[in-house]
């Protein structure tokens, strides 16, 4: 039903008659009916995730699993199910979709052909939902990799139809990026299906994890799912679409793109790469730490030196997605559990700024820093969601961000204590990239242009209100995200074939009592 509901949806936009009368009427409609759907499919989340695991099944077993057969001469199925980590993904990417909706209200304007361009972009904003929910509960290979390439088509769409004046080549370079990556790692699922029991269910992933692969045979189609993931994350040096792709997309798509769609790159090497192909997964993790390090720095550098709030946020995600790669490559439940938390928390804060941004840009019609100033006597509530949504970003402890990053940091101590120390320092690239555009968009005196700005609209605030409220709840309790992602954290810790690290409190208490 989460599938199938916003395909619905879509299907009902496109198939809408061309409104007669007010050439608001019809715009109107075309909200009302996409904002609908996507709040039904908060509901369905909402059920399918207490269906699942509120009645204290094993948040690392799959559960809602279900099993068809799709092209059995190829072993092909259509397996589905989740575990703790893809709910929790699955929850983010459908409350993130209403609060797009809700900022792309007005995007098109009201004016004569505003509800056709309206209808298209909230048509595949819908279509995209079904293949995030779809991605992230694949049980077989091979549909987890037709939906990874399905979710560049209305991605494509979105930003080269509907952004800004270098769209087209945004959107081409998205594309290009992501097929490559892709075709690299269908080479991989072929040569991984040639090596696996075959037969009619030689694709599920069930089936081929627990290999015994030739060594060389196991690295080099590690090294092919990884480069796709990488580039889906985006980490370094393979991230260079992100910055154009975000600077001329709409905000909603910036949204969904990074908040969500980066995620399916961290959650294909936490899923995939790590069971299938343990060996290569512990002899390729000194490399993938200090390229992780590098994309930490790297994207905090660069986002110091943005002059456009797009692709400042760009940067950070680049930034961010280091720390959840570190915390997956440094084979802890500690912190292969904080790098879980950390995708939905990174969801929430970056998809935050975007929105936030796109607000801004709606007010001055322009994205960059220089423009802007003194904002914060003006639009007081803009300014304060901004102040609150970057400190989550930066990680500010009693914000849901804060929790994530420190068990990555906590648990890649345990194993990597360099790497831990050094991640840790870029906490304070984080502050002063938040802090000091928060300086120059809000603080010192109002520019001539901005006096008559308008604060944040009732529908405004309706967009960033329950993101702030999610990041204060899980990050005074987060608990219950917690206990769906520990169990699939320590699983993967047998699965790589690894001995967990020692707690570090615990260790601690022993080494005193000794």
């Amino acid at each position: 039903m989460l599938i199938v509901w916003p395909l619905i949806g879509a299907a009902l936009l496109w198939l809408l008659p061309k409104p007669a009368g007010s050439a608001t009427a019809g715009p109107r409609r075309v909200r009302e009916i996409a904002l609908g759907f996507a709040l039904v499919e908060v509901v369905l989340a909402v059920v399918a995730g207490i269906t699942a695991f509120g009645g204290g099944a094993s948040s690392d077993s799959y559960q809602l699993y279900e099993q068809h057969q799709w092209i059995p001469q190829f072993g092909v199925s259509y397996a589905l199910g989740v575990n703790g980590v893809g709910m929790l993904l699955i929850g983010m990417a459908v409350v993130l979709v209403p609060l797009v909706v809700l900022a792309a209200w007005k995007e098109q304007g009201s004016q004569d052909g505003a509800s056709n361009r309206l209808r298209h972009y909230l048509a595949l904003v819908l279509v995209l939902t079904s293949f995030m929910v779809a991605v992230f509960a694949a049980r077989d290979l091979f549909l987890f990799y037709v939906l990874f390439e399905a979710m560049l088509i209305p991605v494509y769409f979105m930003i080269g139809a509907f952004g800004g004046p270098q769209r087209r080549y945004a959107a081409v370079k998205f594309l290009l990026f992501s097929l490559a990556g892709g075709l690299v790692m269908l080479v991989g699922v072929i040569v991984l299906y040639l090596n696996g029991p075959g037969g009619s269910e030689g694709f599920l992933i069930t089936s081929l994890t627990g290999l015994d692969l030739p060594t060389g045979t196991g690295r080099w189609l590690f090294l092919a799912f990884f480069l796709a993931f990488a580039i889906k994350a985006p980490m370094f040096p393979v991230h260079s679409w992100l910055p154009d792709a975000a600077e001329q997309a709409p905000a909603g798509t910036s949204t969904l793109l990074v908040g969500v769609l980066d995620k399916v790159g961290t959650f294909g090497m936490l899923t995939l790469c790590l069971p299938l192909f343990p060996e290569a997964s512990r002899w390729a993790a000194p490399v993938i730490i200090a390229l992780a390090l590098v994309s930490i720095f790297y994207g905090a550098l660069l986002a110091l030196g943005q002059q456009d709030m797009f692709r400042l946020v760009a940067y950070t995600s680049v930034s961010h997605f280091g720390f959840i790669v570190l915390g997956i490559f440094a084979f802890t439940s500690t912190s292969i559990g904080g790098s879980s938390f950390y995708m939905v928390n990174h969801g929430l804060s970056t998809g935050g700024l975007f929105l936030l941004v796109g607000f801004l840009v709606a007010r001055k019609g322009s994205a960059r820093i220089a423009d802007f100033g003194g904002l914060q006597r003006i639009t007081p509530v803009l300014a304060g969601t901004f102040l609150v949504i970057g400190l989550s970003a930066l990680s500010l402890p009693g914000l849901s961000t804060f929790v994530s990053e420190f068990l990555v940091i906590v648990g890649t101590f345990g194993t990597h204590r360099p790497a831990a120390i050094i991640a840790a320092v870029a906490v304070v690239l984080a502050a002063l990239y938040v802090l000091w555009t928060y300086q120059r968009v809000f603080t010192g005196p109002v520019r001539d242009d901005l006096a008559g700005t308008r604060d944040l609209s009732g529908r405004e605030r309706w967009v960033v209100g329950p993101l702030i409220a999610l990041m204060l709840v899980l990050g005074f309790y987060p608990a219950p995200a917690l206990h769906l992602v520990d169990e699939p954290a320590t699983s993967t810790i047998t699965q790589v074939g690894v001995t967990d690290a020692p707690d570090l409190v615990t260790a601690g208490d022993e080494g005193s009592e000794q």
